[in-house]
């Protein structure tokens, strides 16, 4: 047993020693305020990451759904232009706790649902987990064809590879060896630490413009012309176009939900709050809207497999292999910073091991709930914080609640739930009113919009310690002023120890 348990141990989360079960539950390395030293994301960082995300495949695929619905390709460039615009402050106004008070997801999830609350909504974070494999694993087969397209560039004969995969496993031997380079390649990125993967992000910038700027050239070349698809017109209209219009933006913004709930994760990296405030607010519509330019091509990685046929000269192959290196640089980037749970290193691994396993190319969704946390920011507590209480589990304390739950926030986003939960039915192939299908259409800002109603109302009827009539954005149990200054005396005593020492010499 004693080999056991010292396997067992290897893959614990350091903690301090003789801890209760309590203690080591509400705090370790990655659940503490982020250190000074680990905020090193500037307003430049912020813009990077957010063109790494939106220069990616998925974005690509969005749009040609757009078409595919019947809409001309300006009506599909409103709608992610709407959908990243609307996702901006939503992800903004998420992010601030992290970027004032540097704390991550799961801390800032104690403000609303309490000490042990937020651990039970552990089924929620136990969905965050999957949410991100999953995540990880549709991303990695969309690399994976990346890969493909770039082995092809070098090497034709991996087209004919044979395959030796059950129909029943829903791919071949060639793509998912592709999968599997992807996968093995972003393992990499992974074990660097939140604050160090920014040096990631100033890559895609660069590469991605051109190879997008060459790739679209290159396109209109080849065809003679800008093609008919940009001259196509649109073949909805009336209602029918406006709530096709509405679905697609709000794909747009659900392509981004991941990232909107897990805001505090990385604007607790920000070294000020104005570095994740402006860059974020407008860099996620502007990256979007740059992206889109060129779309008439709705399936890049296909069509650059397209210009390898019928022996391509060298030339073109080159130019294959770097746009699709581009891309699979795009992707790995955005896998990067959705994987980030538990101790953050080896929650990463886990995600992409589970990622590995769970066969992705038949999966794709994500669902919010922000309507609580942002309500308990900006409305009930305006802006004040207790960071000590944040990991105190003592009775009275401001996220104490009742025995450690906040019932106003499980009501409230229940609430939120149930307002779509028809329309869900219906989404499912159920019949159901006409009504509750729009307003499933509409479930990010109904679920969102009731989830708020219902917890203000709550906090109204049951307030709660440390409810404030001002808006200020303070700590009042002088957390950060403490740590500097122990900080202060660390370093007092160092030198002093030096001197004294320097003096018996």
């Amino acid at each position: 047993m004693g080999l056991v348990n010292r396997i067992i141990q290897s893959f614990e989360v350091t903690h301090e020693s003789n801890l209760t079960i309590t203690e080591q539950l509400i705090a370790n390395d990655d659940l503490l305020p982020v250190e000074p030293g680990k905020r090193t994301w500037r307003a430049y960082n912020y813009i990077t990451f957010w063109t790494a995300d939106t220069f990616n495949i998925n974005m690509w695929m969005i749009v040609s759904s757009m078409i595919q619905l019947g809409m001309s390709w300006w009506q599909a460039w409103i709608c992610v232009w709407l959908g990243y615009g609307i996702a901006a402050p939503f992800l903004v106004l998420n992010a601030r706790p992290g970027a004032i008070f540097h704390v991550m997801f799961p801390i800032v999830n104690r403000t609303s649902f309490g000490m042990f609350g937020s651990l039970c909504s552990q089924l929620r974070d136990d969905a965050r987990a999957k949410q991100h494999s999953i995540w990880y694993g549709v991303q990695a087969s969309i690399g994976g064809s990346c890969v493909l397209v770039m082995l092809r560039a070098m090497w034709p004969s991996i087209n004919d590879l044979p395959n030796s995969m059950p129909a029943s496993s829903g791919t071949n031997t060639r793509d998912y060896l592709c999968f599997f380079l992807f996968w093995l390649i972003s393992l990499p990125v992974i074990w660097f630490p939140v604050h160090k993967v920014r040096h990631f992000f100033l890559v895609t910038p660069i590469l991605m413009p051109i190879a997008s700027i060459t790739f679209l050239v290159w396109c209109i070349v080849k065809a003679h012309g800008i093609g008919p698809i940009v001259h196509q017109p649109s073949i909805l209209h009336g209602s029918k176009l406006s709530w096709a219009m509405v679905a697609s933006f709000m794909s747009c913004i659900s392509n981004e939900v991941t990232l909107v709930t897990n805001a505090p994760d990385f604007a607790s990296r920000a070294r000020t709050p104005s570095a994740a405030l402006y860059p974020q607010l407008f860099a996620i519509p502007l990256s979007a809207a740059f992206a889109i330019y060129g779309t008439a091509i709705w399936s890049p990685i296909e069509l650059l497999g397209n210009f390898l046929n019928d022996n391509p000269s060298n030339a073109t192959r080159f130019g294959v292999w770097f746009i699709s290196a581009s891309f699979m640089l795009a992707q790995m980037g955005t896998n990067t910073l959705k994987i980030r749970l538990q101790n953050i290193r080896r929650g990463g691994y886990i995600a992409a091991t589970v990622g590995l396993a769970m066969c992705p190319w038949n999966l794709l969704r994500n669902t919010p709930f922000l309507g609580v946390m942002v309500t308990e920011y900006y409305i009930v507590r305006k802006g004040h914080y207790n960071v000590k209480d944040l990991y105190n589990t003592e009775r009275g304390s401001w996220y104490w609640y009742t025995y450690g739950v906040n019932f106003r926030a499980y009501t409230a986003y229940i609430a939120g739930i149930l307002i779509n939960a028809v329309g869900f039915a219906g989404a499912t192939g159920r019949t159901v009113p006409l009504a509750a299908t729009r307003i499933y259409q509409l479930s990010f800002f109904t679920g969102f919009g009731v989830s708020a109603l219902v917890y203000w109302a709550l906090n109204r009827v049951f307030p709660v310690i440390g409810a404030a009539d001002t808006f200020e954005e303070i700590d009042v149990s002088g957390y950060a002023r403490e740590s500097r200054d122990v900080e202060e005396v660390d370093m007092d005593t160092k030198d002093g120890g030096s001197d004294h020492s320097a003096s018996e010499r």
